[in-house]
């Protein structure tokens, strides 16, 4: 289990560093193939063994993992069926944006359950730090996305990333 644990972290810190830069090249109408694909592959992996932990019920963890995937799934249909033609570029962009967060949502409250000095602050996490803390998550990837929403002018088919 304790190589599982960790090549799932790995999977999630690679998802997570990758996605940012793909953020910032949506944000700076700069695209890479190799940036997206990788944080695609890594942020898909990483909800997929989420589910490989022992557990008795349905977690808010499960929850999260499952809207994940939902969302990649529109992510990867965009990009690679779609071609980001028209609207799909945005399409692409919101929800890559939106698994990034979940992602990032997610370390959080990982980190506020492993990092002492954070779960000193919040032990169960339903303490004004935690809720502070994700909400200020949550407003800047809100921000961050609106602003890449605006930069994905849609394209026509022929002159679409692929």
């Amino acid at each position: 289990m304790a190589t599982f644990t960790a090549v799932h972290v790995v999977l999630s810190l690679v998802g997570i560093a990758t996605g940012l830069i793909v953020l910032v090249g949506f944000l700076a109408q700069r695209w890479s193939n190799l940036w997206n694909s990788v944080f695609l592959v890594t942020t898909a992996l990483t909800s997929a063994t989420g589910f490989g932990f022992p557990f008795e019920h349905l977690l808010p963890s499960h929850v999260v993992g499952v809207l994940s995937l939902a969302i990649l799934a529109v992510a990867a249909f965009a990009r690679y069926a779609r071609h980001l033609a028209g609207g799909w570029k945005r399409t692409y962009v919101v929800s890559a944006v939106v698994a990034l967060y979940f992602n990032v949502f997610v370390l959080v409250v990982q980190a506020f359950l492993k990092v002492p000095a954070l779960h000193d602050l919040a032990p169960t996490q339903a303490e004004p730090p935690f809720a502070i803390a994700q909400i200020a998550v949550l407003l800047i990837f809100a921000a961050a996305g609106v602003a890449a929403f605006v930069q994905a002018k849609p394209r026509a088919l022929s002159s679409a990333v692929s």
